[in-house]
C-alpha cells in the first residue's frame, strides 16, 4: 500500500509480538533510533503462537494491527518470526502505514555473511516448517542451502530466567549438533527470544559460525526504511506531562510481563497496561478509517 500522507516523524514506532520475545525488538529500536517513540503490544493471553495455524496468526495480527493503529503509529514492526512468516503479506498488502517483518532483514544479512553458501536457521517449529527463511533466502541466492532446526525448549529456557545454565548449554549443543555436521558458516538466531541467548549458542556453534541477530537487522532497516520516507526522528519529541517515551500494552500478565521487561531493558519500564484485544475485529484490514 502507498506512504499514508497523514504520517510524521513524530508519531510513535508500533511493535508488536505473541508475547515477551519481540522486546529483543523493540531494545534494538530503542538503540539505534534514541529519539523515536515506541508503542509496544505484547499478546500474552494468546502466547505462542508457534503452535498456531496461518490463519489464527493472521486473524490476531489484524487484531493488533488496528490496536496500534488506534494509537496513531507512523510504522508498524513485527517483531515475532512466526507472524511475520504467517501474517505479513497480508499485513503488508492491507495496512495503511509501513510495515517490516523480522525474516526479510535476517535473511539479508546472513546472505551477505556466508562464504560458502550452507547457512542454518533455528526457530520454533512454525517458524521453521514455514520455510519462510530459505524461500527469502533462495531468492536472493538460489545456490544457498539452508538447514533449519527447531529448538522449542529455548523459549521457556529464557522465560525461565535460565541464560547463563548448564541445561541451556547442553540442549543448544544438541540443537546445533545436526547443523554443525552440515557444515553451516551462519547462523541465523530466528525466534526474538534467541538474542538473549547469543552467549550460549555462541559457544554450541563455536567461534567459526557467524550468527546473525534478526533483532538488531530489523531496526536497522526500520532505520533505513524510515529515513528514505522521511519519517525519522531527528530530535527527541516532548512528551505530554507524564507521558512515557515507550508505551507496553499487553493482553494478560501485565505484572510479569513488567518484571521480564526491565530484566532486559533498561530504561526503567513502570507500567504495562492490560487490554481487551478481543474487542477489535479479526477481519481483513481495508482503510485506516476501519480499524
Amino acid at each position: 500500500m502507498g506512504q499514508n500522507t497523514d504520517l510524521t516523524a513524530e508519531m510513535p514506532i508500533g511493535v508488536f509480538d505473541s508475547g515477551i520475545g519481540g522486546l529483543t525488538v523493540a531494545r534494538e529500536i530503542m538503540r539505534q533510533m534514541p529519539n523515536e517513540r515506541i508503542v509496544y503490544f505484547g499478546d500474552t493471553a494468546r502466547v505462542p503462537y508457534g503452535s498456531k495455524s496461518s490463519e489464527t496468526v493472521t486473524r490476531y495480527s489484524r487484531q493488533i494491527v488496528r490496536f496500534l493503529l488506534e494509537q496513531k503509529v507512523k510504522a508498524i514492526a513485527v517483531a515475532c518470526n512466526t507472524a511475520s512468516a504467517y501474517a505479513l503479506p497480508e499485513i503488508e498488502r492491507e495496512c495503511p502505514v509501513p510495515v517490516i517483518g523480522v525474516i526479510r532483514p535476517g535473511a539479508k544479512t546472513a546472505v551477505s555473511k556466508t562464504r560458502n553458501g550452507r547457512i542454518g536457521v533455528i526457530g520454533t517449529r512454525a517458524t521453521i516448517s514455514s520455510g519462510s527463511y530459505k524461500a527469502y533466502i533462495r531468492r536472493i541466492m538460489p545456490e544457498a542451502e539452508v538447514f533449519g532446526q527447531a529448538c522449542p525448549l529455548f523459549v521457556p529456557l529464557v522465560e525461565e530466567g535460565l541464560w547463563e545454565d548448564p541445561v541451556t548449554d547442553e540442549i543448544a549443543r544438541r540443537y546445533l549438533a545436526s547443523l554443525l555436521d552440515r557444515e553451516i558458516d551462519t547462523l541465523i538466531m530466528g525466534c526474538t527470544h534467541y538474542p538473549l541467548i547469543r552467549k550460549t549458542i555462541g559457544r554450541a556453534a563455536g567461534e567459526n559460525i557467524e550468527l546473525i541477530n534478526p533483532a538488531y537487522e530489523t531496526a536497522m532497516e526500520l532505520r533505513r526504511m524510515l529515513g528514505e520516507m522521511s519519517l525519522l526522528a531527528e530530535e527527541r519529541q516532548p512528551l505530554g506531562s507524564g507521558e512515557p517515551q515507550y508505551r507496553f500494552y499487553v493482553s494478560d500478565m501485565a505484572g510479569q510481563f513488567r518484571q521480564f521487561a526491565n530484566s532486559i531493558i533498561k530504561y526503567g519500564i513502570l507500567a504495562a497496561e492490560k487490554i481487551d484485544i478481543y474487542k477489535y475485529s479479526a477481519e481483513p484490514l481495508r482503510t485506516p478509517e476501519n480499524h
